[in-house]
């Protein structure tokens, strides 16, 4: 059994039950959050402008939108939710290290400490996957 085999392995019998309303309300999360930079592309336009990383803008701003709508849905219907939960990585890692730090670290920073939550949990749910309560689990027991 390689490393992903065995990190999966035991991600599936440590996950509590109530660590599914964890997941859900990641997932709802992160669906409103890209629903929020799609209605406000300026906003998130300005934020990936500042960071040169010498990326279209466009794209970037598309990537996250994308990212976020479609990851969060797949996160908290419980379906596919570690690969949905690894490509939210990037994404994150990005918001706190390089865009919301430069506001400082402190309590009044609010988007500092959801970003800093949202990854945390994100990285989760990429090790304990997605639960008893989920599309996954569902599949897995009705495909036999």
């Amino acid at each position: 059994m390689n490393m992903m085999d065995r990190i999966e392995h035991w991600g599936d019998t440590h996950h509590p039950a109530w660590m599914d309303i964890v997941r859900i309300a990641l997932g709802v999360f992160l669906f409103a959050k890209g629903i929020s930079f799609i209605s406000d592309t300026t906003k998130l336009s300005h934020l990936v402008t500042g960071l040169d990383f010498h990326l279209y803008t466009v794209t970037a701003v598309h990537y996250v939108a994308f990212a976020h709508i479609f990851g969060g849905f797949l996160i908290a219907m419980g379906c596919l939710t570690r690969i949905a939960s690894v490509i939210q990585i990037p994404i994150l890692l990005t918001a706190v290290f390089f865009v919301n730090i430069r506001s400082g670290f402190s309590y009044l920073n609010s988007e500092l400490w959801l970003s800093m939550i949202t990854l945390i949990l994100v990285v989760t749910f990429a090790v304990i996957g997605s639960g008893r309560f989920s599309m996954d689990e569902w599949m897995k027991n009705h495909n036999n």
